[in-house]
């Protein structure tokens, strides 16, 4: 069925090609900052272990709304590991993690996906898409915020 949302085919296939890639990261954290809820060890296990499962859910929740975005503009979503591992820019953990490194990893990872998305913004309003341009603002809001909390126990 076609798609009338009043923007054009290429329009709708570029911003489905790069929320594709953001779909790609943020389930590419996700599953990091899950990783690392259930191998924490160490003397801020509690904290760190809550904080990282708020992450996580987030992030859950992030995907799902992006991944119906993607819908919406009439794109299939490519949803399997190794079509997201295609895509990421999201590192995987290699080895066991300290704390601390948990940290820094996720840290860099909310600002990877700050400095990909905030290009992305401009460029959906240009192409008059304001909706996918809105997704993408409020996502940054929240990735700079989850990076600040990380920087916050990294700093003390």
């Amino acid at each position: 069925m076609q798609i009338e949302l009043g923007l054009s085919k290429k329009a709708l296939d570029e911003v489905a090609d790069q929320l594709g890639d953001f779909l790609a990261d943020t389930y590419a954290l996700y599953l990091k900052s899950q990783n690392f809820h259930w191998n924490l060890k160490g003397i801020e296990f509690f904290s760190l272990h809550l904080l990282f499962e708020k992450q996580y859910e987030e992030l859950a929740d992030a995907v799902d709304e992006i991944a119906e975005r993607i819908q919406s503009v009439g794109a299939e979503v490519e949803a399997s590991f190794s079509a997201f591992h295609k895509r990421t820019s999201i590192p995987e953990p290699k080895a066991k993690r300290t704390a601390k490194q948990m940290l820094k990893e996720l840290l860099e990872g909310h600002e990877e996906i700050s400095r990909k998305g905030r290009p992305m913004i401009p460029r959906f309003q240009e192409l008059k898409d304001e909706a996918s341009a809105d997704l993408l603002i409020k996502r940054l809001g929240i990735h700079e915020k989850a990076a600040w909390m990380l920087r916050s126990h990294l700093s003390g």
